[in-house]
């Protein structure tokens, strides 16, 4: 499986596609259902364009070759407008851009996702379920009511779910990393471990990953502007990366050579901004 499969990796120009269905996940998380697709596979991502109010790029939960769906957290003012949308209306999308969960048929992995992280996280397991893969899914959240595509996870095959939830409302009360690494001192072995969630996250896995010498591939999110490397707001510090061409999926070799991994992001205009503990 290789993101180099993708067919429509270079479009750069938006279209408009009609909204097909739209399910609230939670008070401030929504996922919209639209009507095409657009080749994307597992991490990557598209440029989401809401007239009118701004273009944003965003993680894709699904794409069946019907049709493409995303899953959002309403925070800002382009994820705001977007959740105030309904079935019938229109949104610009260009893409997919960016690298892509890579595995081979029959490895077991280990997805482990926080938040909103959930839902490409789910797009991947469907995809290596598919390849006979054998998955340990991690989901973590900070209560119960904040968890994501649990029930979409259990029903796939081969698929063993764990549950972490920061008060302790579902499953193991703490991290979901704590969970992952419960999970290897049972003595499981993994072939690969998939990440995404916040990046403080992401280092804990890319940490735990390291020491056992255990492959990992991690999605970093960045300011990204143009989606395909144009413009270098998502480069990273001191490889020069663009995370909208070379990432955002990233093997954990690649990560670890990245200093602003784990500790600060750059925002629109340049500046350095630490990650919020």
């Amino acid at each position: 499986m290789s993101c180099k499969d993708c067919p429509n990796r270079q479009t750069r120009l938006p279209k408009t596609y009609r909204i097909v269905s739209v399910k609230r996940e939670t008070e401030k998380v929504s996922t919209l259902t639209f009507d095409c697709s657009l080749g994307a596979k597992p991490g990557q991502f598209v440029m989401l364009w809401v007239p009118g109010v701004d273009e944003i790029p965003m993680s894709v939960a699904g794409d069946d070759g019907t049709s493409l769906r995303v899953t959002f957290f309403a925070v800002g003012d382009a994820t705001q407008a977007l959740a105030m949308k309904k079935e019938g209306e229109l949104v610009g999308l260009r893409g997919p851009f960016g690298t892509c969960y890579e595995w081979e048929a029959g490895q077991h992995l280990a997805l482990v996702s926080g938040g909103y992280g959930a839902a490409p996280m789910y797009f991947a397991g469907v995809s290596a379920a598919k390849s006979g893969c054998p998955l340990d899914v991690v989901i973590g959240a900070r209560s119960k009511d904040r968890l994501l595509y649990v029930e979409e996870f259990r029903a796939l095959p081969r698929a063993t779910v764990h549950l972490a939830t920061d008060d302790g409302t579902a499953g193991f009360k703490g991290y979901n990393v704590e969970v992952l690494r419960q999970l290897f001192e049972k003595g499981i072995a993994f072939d690969c471990v998939f990440a995404c969630g916040p990046e403080r996250m992401l280092r804990a896995v890319s940490d735990i990953t390291a020491e056992r010498n255990v492959p990992s591939q991690l999605s970093l999110e960045r300011y990204m502007k143009c989606g395909y490397g144009l413009c270098g707001n998502c480069t990273v510090d001191p490889l020069g990366l663009r995370m909208c061409v070379e990432g955002p999926v990233v093997r954990n070799e690649v990560a670890r050579k990245i200093t602003e991994f784990g500790a600060y992001h750059r925002d629109g205009l340049g500046r350095k901004l630490a990650l919020v503990k």
